[in-house]
């Protein structure tokens, strides 16, 4: 039994997926590759990101590219992501939960907590994770430190993301996941996980 949710921000609760792939497309134009469109983002999407920055060049980052490229992304997206709303019924979803629930995020701390700040929701959670140092990696490790902070048993917290990424890192802490459609990974991607797979995050609450 669900005693804890815990939420992924970016393409979860927060609908950028626009905001990410524009992102993208802004920091690869020097290298003058065809624009993305979502479907085409999603085919490349992984984590460690670098990974898939190296799947777009079709060769390996040189010393030093994936800082340049890592920080021209953030620079594009914080511009880019102010007009981005949360998920259509993100904000049902998180007031029909009578349990507790956090944010474990990806995104870097100081710029996450004030963006779920000015949506007026930061009272539905007991913490507000996101990242304290290099992005871009994979997100077992931080999610094992956030399950550990909120005090919570593995198996009693339902983790609801819309990445491989996620599961991946629910089963690391041994928690269960439910993958929502609407953000970076493709439904396909999101089946192979053998979680359930959900196209709204009212419906990610009928697993808790």
């Amino acid at each position: 039994m669900t005693e804890h949710i815990v939420w992924d921000w970016n393409g979860t609760l927060l609908h950028d997926l626009d905001a990410v792939v524009g992102a993208t497309n802004e920091v690869f134009k020097p290298y003058e590759l065809p624009p993305l469109d979502a479907d085409a983002f999603r085919a490349v999407y992984t984590r460690p990101i670098w990974v898939a920055y190296e799947r777009l060049l079709g060769r390996p980052l040189t010393e030093g590219e994936w800082e340049l490229l890592d920080n021209g992304f953030h620079e594009a997206y914080y511009k880019l992501s102010g007009v981005c709303g949360l998920a259509v019924d993100a904000e049902v979803a998180l007031t029909t939960w009578d349990g507790t629930q956090s944010i474990c995020s990806m995104a870097p701390h100081a710029q996450l907590v004030p963006q779920v700040d000015s949506f007026g929701i930061t009272r539905h959670f007991t913490r507000v994770d996101g990242l304290i140092g290099m992005t871009g990696g994979e997100k077992a490790a931080h999610m094992a430190a956030h399950i550990a902070s909120i005090g919570v048993r593995p198996r009693d917290v339902l983790v609801i993301g819309d990445s491989v990424d996620d599961a991946v890192a629910a089963r690391h802490v041994g928690a269960r996941a439910v993958l929502y459609t609407g953000g970076m990974s493709s439904r396909a991607e999101l089946e192979s996980t053998g979680f359930p797979v959900v196209d709204t995050l009212a419906a990610a609450l009928d697993h808790t």
